[in-house]
This record gives structure tokens, C-alpha cells and sequence, in this order.
């Protein structure tokens, strides 16, 4: 039997890609997605449409009663989502406080109950910037925590701590992925906005292989 991991799966397109990997890869997916009371619920939507399609186990796990705990943020806040590149300094309002150490513990939490010993999440070097949790040190040091939290020790798994958005997309094109069936706009609106720093990034990482978003923008 294949090994057993948990994957973090957004809905957006690097944790598909990610998801889609570690299934290329006969690995056993149980996927969960959280429902932390970000702004809309457009990708815990296509978290869920593209589970059923690839048929794999999938929880999305409701902890938006944390929302007034993790306020500050222009995601789970009555804050403007800025406009712009994701390098630049005003992105830094889109950071949710602590936001990957929570869901990697909850991860962690569901890996040991199934027998799991690994905990997958999209991690790229396009976040080291802006977000400290997508950062080779947060890894490093929650790995180490990981290992004696519990009886049983996992690891935290990060295949594209190294790359950027346009390789991880090159990734998935090789695999033959629909990225339409992603959304990462901060927006939640029928169409992505083509201005906020997601949609910026997302229309690079398509750029760099070449090619237009299939998904389509506003602007």
C-alpha cells in the first residue's frame, strides 16, 4: 500500500499543484482545506470540486469562530486588499497572524488520527518575502517541533520551497493540469480582479512559461 500524507490544499493553484504531485507520485492523499473566515469562500469552492474529481478523501474543517482572534489582516479584516506586485511592502497587510503554524498543527493533529506520517504545503521561494511561515527557517523549526510534539513524529514536507510560481506552474503544465479549475484572487468576485498582488503573481507564473492565465481577468 502506498504511504499515507496529508495535504493542505487551498484550492489555489500551487497547493493543486502540489496535490496533484503527490498523487503523480502514488502517494496516498487525504486532503484538507480550513475555513478560517478569510473574506470569501471562492477557493475552499474549487478545493472542493477538485477533490471530487480526482476522487481523494477531503475535510474542510470550519474554524472561523479563530477569525476575531486573527484580525489585522485585509484577508479576515475590513481592510482594502491592496493592489499590486507581491514584493511590495503594502502586501504585508495580507498576512493573517500565525496562519500556517495554526493550520500546520491542525494538519499535523488529522495526519497522526489516519496514520499518516507526513504533512504536505505549497510553500514557494515567491512568498519568502513578504511571508515569514512560507520561509526554509519556519520549516526548519516546525519540523523540529513536529518531531516531539507527539508520540509519533511527522514531518512537514515542502517540494517547492525552492521554487517560484512559474515553476511550479511549469510543473503542473507538464503534468497536464487545468488551472482553471484554481482560484487565488483575493477577491471574491465571478471573475479574478487582475490587480491584487495574487492575481499579479499568477499572471506572472503563466507569463514565465510563456503563456496567458486560461482562468481570464477583469483588468
Amino acid at each position: 500500500m502506498s504511504e499515507i500524507i496529508v495535504v493542505i490544499f487551498s484550492g489555489g493553484m500551487d497547493s493543486y499543484t502540489l496535490l496533484n504531485r503527490a498523487l503523480k507520485n502514488d502517494l496516498q492523499v487525504s486532503a484538507v482545506t480550513f475555513n478560517y473566515g478569510q473574506r470569501h469562500a471562492k477557493e475552499i469552492e474549487y478545493a472542493a470540486s477538485a477533490c471530487v474529481e480526482l476522487d481523494i478523501p477531503h475535510k474542510i474543517i470550519d474554524i472561523t469562530a479563530i477569525n476575531e482572534l486573527l484580525q489585522g489582516s485585509s484577508l479576515t479584516s475590513n481592510i482594502d486588499i491592496p493592489e499590486g506586485h507581491y514584493a511590495d511592502e503594502t502586501m504585508k497587510s495580507t498576512i493573517v497572524p500565525n496562519r500556517n503554524m495554526i493550520l500546520l498543527s491542525l494538519a499535523v493533529g488529522y495526519a497522526i488520527s489516519i496514520g499518516a506520517k507526513k504533512v504536505f504545503y505549497g510553500a514557494h521561494s515567491g512568498d519568502h518575502a513578504i511571508y515569514p511561515d512560507c520561509r526554509p527557517e519556519f520549516v526548519e523549526k516546525m519540523n523540529n517541533v513536529c518531531a516531539v510534539a507527539n508520540y509519533q513524529p511527522i514531518e512537514i514536507v515542502t517540494p517547492y520551497l525552492n521554487y517560484d510560481k512559474g515553476e511550479i506552474v511549469k510543473d503542473g503544465l507538464l503534468m497536464g493540469l487545468d488551472y482553471t479549475k484554481t482560484w487565488s484572487c483575493y477577491n471574491g468576485k465571478d471573475t479574478a480582479c487582475g490587480k491584487c498582488g495574487a492575481c499579479f503573481e499568477r499572471m506572472e507564473a503563466f507569463a514565465c512559461n510563456s503563456m496567458s492565465d486560461p482562468s481570464g481577468y477583469e483588468q
